[in-house]
């Protein structure tokens, strides 16, 4: 049985690849347009860097201790993929990805800790981190284009276990997980949905070969960003 986030990730860079998957609006004017191959293009360097610096394989849980965010959804859709399970709030994990990475982190019980700066531009985190913290934004890069699994993935293992504590595992994410939509809608996400919500709605809206629009609770949605962005579905 094949493994629905890696086939959505062929989906998303194949067919119109360059066509906008995932935009999203944050503070201080932030724009950022991932089409489906650079989308598929960071997700591979993630699960690279989760894979070849982290240790990370099947059945590992990797903690989002992080805001809806398009980072967020990068690393949930790379842990997918290398058929990690991914967990939210202080559901026991393995690796811990945070924008909080502070001396709690490093000493919290974790294999290994990500600090995710969240600034579209941040090439780096800002000031020191922690001893053994490792920074997102100045790894993923070196990393491949082109991810390959060191074990294959199982499509019985679990893929995501939400804040209620109900799980789905890797073979039913898409149709158990992932929210119903429209075929080809270009989707309006608030994040202030939360990061779990964000994450349904994203892999719903992929499966129907539509786009996200993801939007910072700080960002106003005007009607002028509606028909720049051409929303058809909220």
């Amino acid at each position: 049985m094949s493994i629905p986030a890696i086939d959505l990730m062929t989906a998303l860079r194949s067919g119109q690849s360059t066509a906008p998957r995932l935009t999203w609006y944050g503070p201080d004017s932030e724009r950022v347009e991932l089409s489906g191959r650079v989308l598929d293009n960071w997700v591979a360097k993630t699960s690279n860097l989760l894979q070849d610096e982290l240790d990370a394989e099947p059945g590992m849980r990797l903690r989002l201790d992080l805001p809806a965010h398009w980072k967020s959804v990068i690393l949930a859709l790379a842990a997918w993929q290398l058929g990690m399970e991914v967990v939210f709030d202080d559901a026991e994990a393995e690796l811990l990805a945070t924008s909080d990475p502070g001396p709690g982190a490093a000493g919290g019980g974790f294999d290994a800790v990500l600090a995710v700066s969240l600034p579209a531009l941040a090439m780096r985190w800002t000031g020191e981190l922690p001893t053994g913290v490792l920074d997102y934004a100045a790894e993923v890069r070196s990393h491949g284009d082109i991810f390959m699994p060191h074990v294959d993935p199982e499509a019985e293992r679990l893929a995501v276990r939400t804040s209620d504590g109900t799980v789905h595992a890797h073979g039913a994410l898409l149709d158990d997980f992932a929210s119903g939509r429209d075929t080809g809608l270009r989707l309006l996400i608030p994040a202030a949905d939360g990061l779990e919500a964000v994450l349904a709605q994203s892999l719903g809206t992929w499966k129907a070969d539509g786009s996200v629009v993801l939007v910072h609770p700080e960002v106003e949605v005007t009607g002028k960003l509606r028909a720049a962005e051409r929303i058809s579905g909220n």
